[in-house]
């Protein structure tokens, strides 16, 4: 079993919509069997997979005391065990890591996604000096635009932050992508060369993600 964590202390990084694909991914593409931990108060990624009647199933634990105890009880009878965390460093993001193999942070490229994306790798840098190296820390390139000077200034930050494992896969902006929840679907289920696109981007990413562990 292995826990792996979507975590990002600032909104709209794309931590659901990336976990979301690679719960599925897994389920589905990998025939792994999955569970998948909603740790974001909001819930968008419970009300995501509700809409899609997904067999996949989806644990609302908000609470840090509910995450260090029932993470560990969940992964048991998994091969993966995702989470979804919080848009904020709350004591729920620091209690996912304690429970944690590898954390993966989505960042998008501007200053202030870069700043947040540092601020969460100090929070895992404490997680890791308490449980003797773990988790493992991962980042990758979000919303990212094509041939821009700005995704090229993000990509040469990333791979500078110490003890950071910058993943090379890039997810760039596609409408489809941002019109998945609205469609009740992952990017396999949508029509065109977008969803094409993007499908592609996030299986060279999962794979990625799946070799650290």
């Amino acid at each position: 079993m292995s826990v792996i964590s979507f975590v990002n202390e600032k909104g709209g990084s794309t931590k659901s919509t990336s976990a979301l694909h690679f719960a599925h991914w897994l389920a589905t593409k990998q025939k792994k069997k999955i569970q998948v931990v909603d740790g974001d108060p909001q819930r968008s990624l419970s009300r995501w997979f509700a809409s899609m009647e997904s067999a996949i199933g989806v644990t609302a634990l908000i609470t840090p005391d509910d995450l260090l105890e029932q993470i560990p009880v969940l992964a048991e009878s998994v091969d993966f065990l995702v989470v979804d965390g919080a848009g904020s460093l709350a004591e729920s993001t620091r209690a996912i890591l304690f429970r944690t193999d590898l954390a993966v942070i989505p960042c998008q490229p501007s200053k202030l996604d870069l700043d947040a994306a540092s601020d969460t790798v100090r929070l895992i840098k404490q997680a890791q000096s308490v449980r003797g190296g773990l988790p493992k820390a991962a980042v990758f390139l979000s919303r990212a635009q094509k041939n821009t000077r700005l995704k090229t200034e993000a990509i040469s930050l990333l791979q500078k932050i110490p003890d950071l494992i910058s993943l090379k896969t890039i997810i760039h902006q596609r409408q489809v992508t941002a019109d998945a929840f609205g469609q009740s679907a992952t990017v396999w289920d949508l029509p065109g060369s977008g969803a094409v696109a993007a499908s592609e981007e996030f299986e060279q990413l999962f794979k990625e993600i799946l070799r650290l562990v």
